[in-house]
């Protein structure tokens, strides 16, 4: 068993983020069981949870003439516009039926329309919290191991957060998978490392 101060985040295990689902990351569902072995060292266990409006703007549907996976500028910055997916209540938003669903806490992020959420800390403007830093904080939690999908952008974005708000953090990429559009997946391991990521 982990220190007490060390918390597992799971990020975003959802079946449209595997495979036959709207936004399908490949071999997103065979981490399932590494992570379900995981859980076993962890006191803290915590997972997110994408969780859209049907009407999202993040979603290409809501653009009219735009590409599923083209960018648009938002307010907050460039924005990817991502096929509908995660919708609130529907069945491509639920957890993967082989994740084992007994964690201290469910954090679901991404339900302001307006705004997309990657990380697990911040919505996508990097300023609005999702509350989890002090669900962390109130439970002595220091030190972060992040898994789940996708490892270039959920996973990657709270790897970040979490290292810019001082905790250890350690991202186990056999228990990640990646979209990797247009090299992302190797950005997003060189800014993890930049970071201080920790990756194993």
């Amino acid at each position: 068993m982990r220190p007490a101060n060390e918390a597992l985040i799971v990020i975003d295990m959802q079946n449209d983020f595997c495979p036959g689902g709207a936004l399908a990351v490949a071999e997103g569902d065979a981490i399932v069981p590494g992570i379900n072995a995981l859980m076993d060292e962890f006191r803290a266990v915590v997972l997110t949870q994408d969780w859209h409006p049907a009407d999202h703007l993040s979603f290409a549907s809501q653009h009219e003439g735009a590409a599923p996976m083209s960018m648009t500028e938002m307010p907050y910055g460039l924005q990817v516009l991502w096929p509908d997916h995660c919708v609130q209540g529907s069945k491509g938003a639920a957890f993967h039926p082989d994740l084992r669903l007994d964690a201290d806490l469910i954090l679901r992020k991404g339900f302001r329309r307006e705004i997309d959420s990657y990380s697990a800390f911040f919505e996508n403007d990097r300023e609005t919290p999702t509350g989890l830093d002090g669900y962390l904080k109130e439970r002595g939690i220091t030190a972060i191991t992040l898994v789940g999908l996708a490892t270039d952008f959920c996973v990657n974005y709270s790897a970040l957060d979490g290292a810019r708000l001082g905790y250890k953090v350690t991202v186990v990429e056999k228990l990640s998978r990646g979209i990797d559009l247009d090299g992302s997946l190797k950005d997003a391991r060189a800014a993890m490392r930049d970071a201080g990521v920790v990756l194993v």
